[in-house]
């Protein structure tokens, strides 16, 4: 694995394509090292960059090399799981066993007093959870357009004869 990560960092440092150190050929390990990299959520344009490809063939690795895509699949769906869990977490708050080190120069030494830190719940997180898990409730606009095409054509008629102050019945 560690090679994912040297290959990534050479990359982002713009060393790949001046040392030549890189291949498009595909290497049965690479679906090991996709899979570590997805992980920790790289996605495939810097999955691209680790291996010193462009992100089309990255595309084609998934499409002919099953064992690839199911590495790559497996560890985005662990990375994804575990932030919607964090901001699970954050939504509803939280807490956790904590440390905390301080020096205590009347006896000269370093004292160690453990407690429980807590996190109270987070609105922004409620929101963003609330609007992608309950959109028809939570979502900015509503969406109060009649279905009826006869509505949507009274209603515009009446929008047109309010701005314009026109009487729809005139008197001859």
């Amino acid at each position: 694995m560690d090679e994912g990560f040297r290959r990534l960092a050479l990359a982002e440092r713009g060393l790949v394509h001046s040392l030549r150190l890189l291949c498009w050929c595909y290497r049965q390990e690479y679906a090991e090292q996709a899979g570590t990299l997805a992980l920790f959520g790289l996605i495939d344009e810097q999955l691209a960059k680790a291996f010193g490809v462009s992100r089309r063939t990255v595309q084609n690795w998934q499409q002919t090399h099953p064992k690839f895509a199911q590495a790559i699949a497996r560890g985005k769906q662990v990375a994804d799981d575990a932030v919607e869990r964090s901001l699970f977490h954050r939504a509803r708050g939280y807490s956790h066993q904590a440390v905390k080190l301080f020096f205590d120069a009347r006896r000269g030494e370093v004292v160690r007093a453990e407690y429980l830190e807590r996190f109270p719940p987070d609105p922004t997180s409620m929101i963003y959870w609330l609007k992608n898990r309950r959109p028809d409730r939570w979502r900015d606009h509503r969406d109060e357009t009649p279905a009826d095409p006869s509505e949507i054509a009274k209603a515009t008629r009446d929008l047109v004869l309010a701005l314009f102050r026109v009487d729809p019945h005139p008197r001859s």
